[in-house]
């Protein structure tokens, strides 16, 4: 169970929306990927804490796939790194009025939230 919600909280945070300047929009995944193909070539230019974070977050996430038991300290921590960006995508959405991108960030919150209420039963259970 616990990794079936992990692969959900990485699947979701994937289809965060963008959109910008005229017409330009983008799926976070497909940002991601110019992102990765980019810092083949400049790392530097991709050095930012919105970039670096939440791909740290999906790393320890995907991390924790292939142990044999997840561990709650790192699903929480790749959960809180995802997050910092899933809430600014949310506030911009809610700010701009753009229903699209907030509620491209809904997916993601709901498996967080079914992730942190597993992890508190699991965290009662021992």
């Amino acid at each position: 169970m616990k990794k079936l919600l992990t692969v959900l909280l990485l699947l979701t945070s994937l289809f965060g929306y963008l959109a910008w300047g005229n017409g330009k929009h983008a799926f976070l995944f497909q940002a991601e990927a110019d992102v990765l193909a980019k810092a083949i070539y400049d790392p530097l230019a991709v050095l930012h804490p919105f970039v670096l974070i939440p791909f740290v977050g999906q790393l320890l996430l995907l991390f924790t796939l292939f142990q044999k038991q997840p561990g709650r300290l790192l699903t929480l921590l790749g959960l809180a790194a995802l997050s910092i960006l899933m809430v600014l995508l949310l506030l911009i959405g809610a700010l701009s009025f753009n229903l699209k991108i907030a509620g491209s960030t809904l997916p993601f919150f709901v498996a967080a939230f079914l992730v942190v209420r597993a992890s508190r039963r699991a965290r009662k259970e021992r």
